[in-house]
């Protein structure tokens, strides 16, 4: 072990491990005008999807568990990830976004996240 080098504990040690994660995935993901980034950031409690255009550093659209159409809504937090895709989705198609890059943020694709990617596909966005 290096001199300096702090060892995390808990929930330091996943935090930082998902950070890890998605440094490493940014090195080859990129959102374009052409296909912006969908970039899916998840907490304990809320979920948040934006579509960001990294080009010109603008996001396009975007949606979280925190909106006031979904915020308090019925069913399991896995269930609100799938209303969170659809609406993001639905709001990228506003803004005429048809394609995307799917950016899991350094989480496993499953549970949340495979559920709110399936919604977004479902409502019409292309991976």
């Amino acid at each position: 072990m290096a001199y300096g080098q702090k060892i995390l504990k808990g929930d330091a040690y996943k935090r930082a491990a998902i950070k890890r994660r998605h440094i490493r995935i940014r090195k080859h993901i990129n959102g374009t005008a052409e296909r912006p980034r969908l970039v899916v950031t998840r907490s304990n409690r809320h979920i948040v999807a934006q579509v960001i255009d990294d080009i010109k550093g603008h996001t396009l659209a975007s949606a979280s568990t925190l909106d006031t159409s979904i915020r308090g809504g019925e069913g399991d937090k896995s269930a609100q990830a799938k209303q969170v895709g659809a609406l993001v989705a639905e709001r990228a198609k506003a803004a005429g976004v048809e394609a995307v890059v799917f950016d899991r943020g350094g989480n496993q694709y499953a549970g949340r996240i495979a559920a709110l990617a399936d919604a977004a596909r479902e409502a019409g966005l292309k991976f």
